[in-house]
């Protein structure tokens, strides 16, 4: 099913979006490697998806996947048509084993969806990102690519029920690389330091303000 899905998923998506890409060179085609992007909707982990030409895993919160009904059914195809895996994001125990799932799927050689501000922007700003996505690309030994997301705020803005076709863009950076370069640099500051050299690369291709400070979750974010 989920191979079906796949194959139908994202083709109909970039039909109908039409998103306008850069960069996508610099995405490996093979090999773990984490893509690092700005937040600022939900379609985003459709979009990134859709524009990659190789399969890329995020995780989405549960809340996606229990929708009731047929139309609950249907979400959750869409979901997990894209790759998406499931994380309740109220137990902490399970955000800590979702770092051990992200490890998993860079451990067999494929792409990793994250979002180091840790939820959307609503004001347009790029927030402080959180060091997971270091512990990530340390622990696995694998680039990051940073990822800027123009536009996708405006698909399905808070209270609106049905998507609209606006104009997207998704740029994505030059590859991150870590090896061998925080060998000598303790671990708390090399996630520091990375996490703040990928943030400044997602300022640098999305055009956000940055606004110096983490950002916190809301209910429906």
């Amino acid at each position: 099913m989920y191979r079906v899905l796949h194959a139908v998923v994202p083709p109909l998506a970039k039909a109908v979006w039409r998103p306008t890409v850069t960069g996508l060179e610099h995405v490996p085609r093979t090999g773990g490697v984490i893509l690092a992007s700005n937040h600022l909707s939900f379609v985003d982990s459709v979009v990134i998806p859709v524009v990659v030409p190789r399969d890329v895993v995020f995780l989405a919160k549960s809340d996606y996947f229990e929708g009731p009904g047929v139309r609950g059914a249907l979400q959750r195809a869409w979901f997990e048509g894209l790759g998406m895996l499931p994380v309740d994001r109220d137990d902490t125990r399970a955000a800590i084993a979702s770092l051990d799932v992200a490890l998993e799927v860079l451990g067999r050689g494929d792409a990793f969806g994250i979002y180091p501000e840790g939820t959307r922007s609503r004001d347009g700003r790029l927030y402080r990102g959180r060091t997971g996505v270091a512990h990530l690309a340390l622990t696995a030994g694998v680039p990051v690519v940073p990822v800027g997301l123009v536009g996708t705020e405006r698909v399905q803005p808070v209270g609106s029920r049905l998507p609209r076709v606006v104009p997207l863009t998704v740029a994505f950076g030059e590859p991150i690389e870590v090896s061998g370069r925080f060998d000598d640099v303790p671990l708390g500051k090399a996630r520091r330091l990375l996490t703040d050299e990928v943030m400044a690369a997602i300022a640098g291709l999305s055009g956000q303000e940055q606004a110096g400070a983490y950002n916190e979750r809301t209910p429906d974010a």
